[in-house]
């Protein structure tokens, strides 16, 4: 089992920043693709981004490349995800998820383990 905690959401303007947090414990981390996901409402959830916990291989949707930037812990067993820019339409739910490999990362059904949530909200 896998157990994640997100912390770090809130309230920013559109322009500001704001840094995610996902602590992982429960597992060997050397095999786990890491990814963030997003909900905001009234919409199906998207991914964001993943990193390879072992390589540091990230993996970035379109949408927030050159804003976004996640990286990894290994001393702390953390994921973060650095939001700069940050737009209106970035205000959403994110999540935390974890699969083993990276294939499918895109894809939430590939996920076994998820975090809780935290919400972000962009005011413009």
């Amino acid at each position: 089992q896998v157990q994640l905690v997100e912390s770090g959401g809130g309230l920013v303007q559109a322009g500001g920043s704001l840094r995610l947090s996902c602590e992982a414990s429960g597992h060997t981390f050397n095999s786990l693709f890491m990814g963030w996901f997003r909900q905001a409402p009234g919409k199906e959830r998207e991914f964001v981004a993943g990193i390879m916990w072992m390589t540091g291989g990230t993996y970035y949707a379109d949408s927030v490349k050159g804003r976004f930037t996640i990286s990894r812990d290994n001393n702390k067993n953390t994921v973060y995800l650095q939001m700069n820019s940050l737009r209106s339409e970035d205000t959403a739910v994110y999540y935390c998820a974890a699969k083993v490999g990276a294939i499918n990362h895109a894809y939430e059904d590939a996920y076994k383990y998820w975090g809780q949530g935290t919400q972000v909200t962009v005011s413009s």
